[in-house]
């Protein structure tokens, strides 16, 4: 079953007066960042979105969450359309984007409070999660207190605090080194297995893409569309021994060759866009 569906979604974004742009060869004042995305998310599985920058993978997924509204076209979650936020949607950024006022549990309560969960029942959730990212020793510090990796941690837990049916994810490993995103990725599964969230994970690593999704969806260049859904046939659970596997290196051999082709066009596009810049 469905869980997400997205019917011809398009999106343009209006430039500053001034601000021209190359759209198929045509000068434009609108960016078409997407155009006509359909795609079908279904219910519990993991769905990692890849494609060259500026194709609108954060776009398409500002819109699933109902933080932007498509030009044309639509979301539906559960049959319903999306119009606006929903309770049933987590969205984990690529900043970490914690209060810096708050302690990492008070960080994790946050949404809780925010529909009015009790205290003590906040609390009880808020700490289940720090143990389970293996934060229980630092409920107290502020962010400005916690490593990359830790904060990031946070962010993920204060996500998942709500009991999501839906997790947005946009680059979260990004800015890690190599060492903990690897340690996050696993982290993530392990939760993941235990809750069956639909997740929708943005990143720019084939690597990443491949270790955790069902399927992977490969964009096209501005403006994105979904190119090609590809299975992911690696059995779960799954640990960071597969990553040496000849069937992870099949799996990502044919992302790649997707990918690639969107990519040079990709930089070709911001070529010619600078050049109208200048």
């Amino acid at each position: 079953m469905d869980k997400i569906k997205s019917e011809s979604v398009k999106k343009k974004f209006k430039l500053k007066d001034g601000q021209e742009v190359n759209n198929n060869g045509a000068v434009s004042n609108e960016i078409e960042v997407l155009n006509g995305v359909d795609l079908s998310i279904r219910n519990g599985e993991f769905l990692v979105v890849v494609g060259p920058s500026g194709c609108g993978k954060s776009v398409l997924l500002d819109i699933i969450a109902g933080l932007t509204n498509s030009t044309s076209g639509s979301v539906y979650l559960d049959g319903k359309k999306v119009e606006g936020t929903n309770i049933k949607t987590g969205y984990v950024f690529q900043q970490y984007a914690l209060f810096p006022w708050r302690n990492a549990l008070s960080n994790i309560e946050f949404g809780l409070e925010a529909q009015n969960v009790p205290r003590e029942e906040r609390t009880k959730i808020a700490k289940k999660l720090l143990s389970l990212f293996g934060l229980s020793d630092f409920w107290d510090r502020f962010p400005y207190q916690l490593s990359g990796g830790m904060q990031q941690r946070v962010a993920i837990a204060r996500a998942l605090a709500t009991n999501p049916e839906v997790l947005l994810m946009d680059e979260p490993f990004a800015a890690l080194d190599a060492q903990t995103r690897e340690i996050l990725q696993n982290e993530l599964l392990r939760i993941w297995e235990g809750t069956r969230t639909t997740v929708v994970f943005v990143t720019h690593s084939i690597d990443e893409a491949v270790f955790l999704a069902d399927r992977v969806a490969v964009m096209t260049a501005r403006p994105g569309i979904i190119k090609q859904l590809i299975e992911i046939d690696l059995p779960r659970p799954r640990d960071g021994n597969i990553r040496s596997s000849p069937e992870f290196a099949d799996n990502r051999h044919k992302v790649w060759n997707l990918l690639k082709g969107e990519v040079i066009k990709a930089q070709k596009d911001w070529e010619l866009a600078s050049v109208y810049a200048r």
